[in-house]
């Protein structure tokens, strides 16, 4: 099953020193290269666009984008920002708020089913209103 890469697992691999790491976040980073060696890891243009915001230095900012130019991009659809909308009604008719590249992420990995990693308990609070599979490894 594929598995759509969040922006905090990105960032820990790519924008964080693995000395600086602990050790959940380590296993994190070895999961993602463990699911990028299988050709599982999947990216959405706006969590691309999400990690890329707020590099200071040109040298890194090229080095990251660089990284990511390796994963395709999911080709996203009308049905994927309908279904976004429709999931972040669900959610906040149930007093849930969160961000329109969440539940993005949330449509896109449901109507894919896909499987979502994230550090972002957010999406434990969507998945109990929403049927979402959130990676567990």
């Amino acid at each position: 099953m594929l598995v759509l890469i969040d922006t905090p697992i990105w960032s820990l691999a790519l924008r964080r020193r693995e000395a600086n790491l602990n050790p959940r976040e380590q296993r994190l980073t070895t999961e993602l290269a463990e699911l990028i060696q299988d050709g599982r890891a999947q990216l959405l243009g706006p969590i691309r666009q999400e990690l890329l915001s707020g590099i200071r230095e040109e040298a890194t900012f090229d080095k990251v984008r660089d990284q990511l130019r390796a994963f395709d991009q999911v080709a996203l659809n009308i049905n994927d920002y309908e279904e976004a909308a429709h999931m972040s009604n669900q959610c906040r008719a149930r007093g849930i708020a969160g961000s329109p590249i969440d539940f993005l992420i949330c449509a896109t990995a449901h109507r894919r089913n896909w499987q979502i990693l994230t550090t972002d308990r957010d999406f434990s609070r969507y998945a109990s209103v929403l049927p979402l599979k959130l990676y567990l490894s």
